[in-house]
């Protein structure tokens, strides 16, 4: 199958993100793509949109086995960093996520009131 002109260029920036892994930048400067461009194919074309989401996960995983040798190799830093950010079902974190029926609650307002006494 032949490719046109858009779908070699399309190549040419998927190639680019995978060696930039994933910084959009870089890859537009390797691939001769202008930014606007990118965006647009990426918001037309499901399966390109997809193969970028692709790259985006490669340099996550990438960046995640980092992290895990950091971890492993005592980094304390890098450990609060895992605990705070993957551990928050267990208590670790600085904040506090509450949902309902699925959805996420942005704000709580508390109400303080002093209890009655019992001689009232």
């Amino acid at each position: 199958m032949a490719h046109n002109g858009t779908e070699i260029a399309k190549d040419k920036m998927l190639n680019a993100l995978e060696k930039t892994l994933g910084i959009v930048t870089n890859a537009l400067k390797i691939a001769d793509v202008s930014r606007s461009t990118f965006y647009r194919w990426v918001r037309e074309d499901e399966s390109f949109a997809k193969k970028v989401k692709e790259v985006e996960n490669i340099a996550l995983d990438f960046a995640e086995s980092s992290l895990f040798k950091q971890v492993k190799d005592g980094n304390p830093s890098s450990t609060q960093f895992l605990l705070k950010n993957k551990g928050r079902e267990r208590g670790y974190g600085d904040k506090l996520d509450i949902t309902t029926q699925g959805e996420k609650i942005n704000k709580i307002e508390i109400e303080i009131v002093k209890p009655k006494d019992k001689d009232q």
